[in-house]
């Protein structure tokens, strides 16, 4: 029998008080952000509303970038959390509800409960910042994204998801989808990933649209509008993935773990 593994060691009291500390400068920060939007954010009104200096601040997040980095990743961790919450608490009042729809009212409701975390995620990106390539704020919004990537094609063969009824795509388009990385969309095959980025700008949209106002005048009809919208587009990509040959099984269709075993 392989040797048991030693347990990890418990974090050391200093590792402790430097997390909590850190959690604390993240929960300054996204006040901030709250308040005065994330145009707004600096490493010093963060260190002066906790009355620290900049300085001391600096052993945490280096810069600005830094603390923008950590912000972001938090929150696409938070919005997979959500939605993968929405999706556990079952269909409520509608046992008929898709467990994908349910997913996407949890990202709506946490859009609209956190506008402007929610406006730090996609709306205009910040001046003079850009994210680390293959960081951890891409790696959190692939754990997001997986959410509604296992719950759209849950139960579909890799065969399946290759016949699905789309529009014939490009040879560029398909050579573009296939080289993607595994750890992303890569382990679909191209059709599934059209039909995934689709659905997701659909769902979006609506919830950017809403989040800035731009929906204000259906009142509170907007979270029906959304559900029917959603039940809809649901329908429509799965009527479109051929159903399985008599005698098969389907299967989960990635040949690795999916992100969010491992999270945006």
């Amino acid at each position: 029998m392989p040797a048991e593994e030693p347990a990890a060691a418990p974090p050391t009291l200093r590792q402790r008080r430097r997390a909590a500390a850190t959690q604390e400068i993240l929960d300054a920060a996204e006040s901030h952000i709250t308040e005065h939007g994330a145009a707004a954010l600096s490493l010093r009104a963060v260190a002066r509303s906790l009355g620290m200096t900049v300085q001391a601040l600096y052993h945490y997040f280096p810069s600005r970038d830094d603390l923008v980095t950590a912000l972001v990743t938090k929150a696409y961790d938070d919005l997979a959390d959500a939605a993968r919450a929405a999706v556990d608490a079952g269909t409520g009042d509608d046992p008929a509800l898709p467990r994908l729809v349910a997913a996407a009212e949890g990202y709506r409701r946490w859009a609209i409960t956190h506008p402007e975390r929610f406006r730090l995620l996609y709306g205009t990106p910040l001046r003079y910042y850009t994210a680390p390539v293959e960081g951890p704020t891409t790696q959190a919004m692939r754990r997001m994204s997986a959410v509604f990537e296992r719950e759209m094609f849950d139960g579909f063969t890799a065969t399946q998801l290759a016949a699905a009824d789309t529009p014939a795509l490009s040879p560029a388009l398909r050579a573009h989808l296939a080289q993607l990385p595994p750890s992303g969309l890569g382990d679909l095959p191209p059709p599934a990933t059209a039909l995934l980025m689709s659905a997701w700008g659909h769902m979006h949209g609506l919830v950017v649209l809403e989040v800035f106002g731009h929906t204000s005048f259906l009142g509170d009809h907007q979270a029906e509008i959304f559900r029917m919208a959603m039940r809809n587009m649901f329908e429509d990509v799965r009527g479109r993935i051929p159903v399985a040959e008599q005698g098969t099984t389907a299967t989960d269709p990635r040949p690795h773990p999916h992100p969010h075993t491992c999270e945006a």
